[in-house]
């Protein structure tokens, strides 16, 4: 398999689709098994092992409660392109089952269920360490915003700062590009101030801090209009991102979920904005569109919300 064969491969993954839901199953799978294998770990690895580290993983950046179904990408990208990506080691009472057959969790675990890339993967890896961070790379600019990007690396431990790895990008996959004016859209729509805090620092006619958040994250097929899109500091923009607050559709509360907590000065500052109005933009054209904040609330939010 050559450099491109392989980044089309993991382009070509399939993700599970339901209406707009989201599902970051696979891709946080695949990013823990590529930071196992920059640290020299062992590229095959029972379910056992990966269970409870993938599971904080997809409870913090998947939709809340998605952690539960945490064994399905471990035994479905065994499926994807053809077998070429993952492969599983076990009895055969198992791994002959039909693959909608999907073994349960103690399944997984009591018969020393084992998964990994495939050893096509594994070489290609070997010849080109530095295909490790290109797939990375790809698979977050995919499936999540780039704020949730640093935290996620962290969280595999897989690092993207092999200044040996800063060539080109190999073949461009068939995804949408950004309006690069929507953050001035957005900002404008809110006269420049955070929509959650007011915020408004500026040097000269330069806004320091702010930015243009996605309701519908832009990776889910969220549109660059000002109706998918808030004006948030960075520190609102990042807790926004990974679903510590939503803003209510209809009435444009703010709602804090009761996972995200802190001292005093955390809950003077933010959580007593708890059922507070977002600070709205200039006209009734740019509010906040039903649908994209009735998607953030499902598919981002972290349940439950406090009173």
């Amino acid at each position: 398999m050559n450099r491109t064969q392989l980044l089309k491969a993991f382009d070509r993954i399939r993700i599970w689709q339901q209406g707009d839901r989201r599902a970051p199953h696979k891709p946080l799978l695949i990013l823990l098994a590529l930071g196992r294998l920059q640290r020299d770990e062992p590229a095959i690895v029972e379910f056992a092992q990966l269970d409870k580290p993938l599971k904080a993983l997809i409870d913090e950046f998947g939709p809340s409660g998605s952690g539960r179904n945490r064994h399905l990408p471990f035994w479905h990208l065994a499926t994807d392109v053809d077998g070429g990506i993952w492969h599983l080691n076990g009895p055969a009472s198992i791994l002959q089952r039909p693959r909608g057959a999907t073994p349960t969790l103690t399944e997984l675990r009591q018969q020393h269920i084992a998964g990994g890339f495939s050893t096509v993967l594994q070489s290609a890896f070997q010849r080109e360490p530095c295909l490790i961070q290109e797939v990375a790379r790809r698979i977050l600019d995919a499936h999540f915003p780039e704020t949730l990007h640093e935290d996620i690396l962290s969280a595999v431990g897989l690092s993207l700062m092999d200044v040996n790895c800063d060539g080109p990008l190999g073949t461009e996959s068939k995804r949408r590009s950004r309006d690069p004016a929507f953050r001035d859209r957005v900002l404008r729509a809110y006269e420049y101030r955070c929509c959650v805090c007011g915020y408004d620092l500026r040097l000269g006619q330069q806004a320091i801090g702010l930015e243009a958040a996605h309701i519908k994250w832009f990776q889910a097929g969220g549109p660059d209009v000002e109706n998918n899109g808030l004006a948030l500091c960075a520190l609102h923009h990042k807790i926004f991102d990974l679903g510590g607050f939503t803003v209510l559709s209809g009435s444009y509360k703010l709602a804090f979920s009761q996972h995200l907590t802190g001292g005093e000065p955390i809950r003077s500052e933010l959580l007593e904005r708890n059922g507070n109005l977002i600070n709205k933009p200039q006209s009734p054209h740019y509010l906040p569109s039903g649908q994209y904040l009735e998607w953030h609330a499902r598919e981002v939010f972290k349940s439950p919300a406090r009173d």
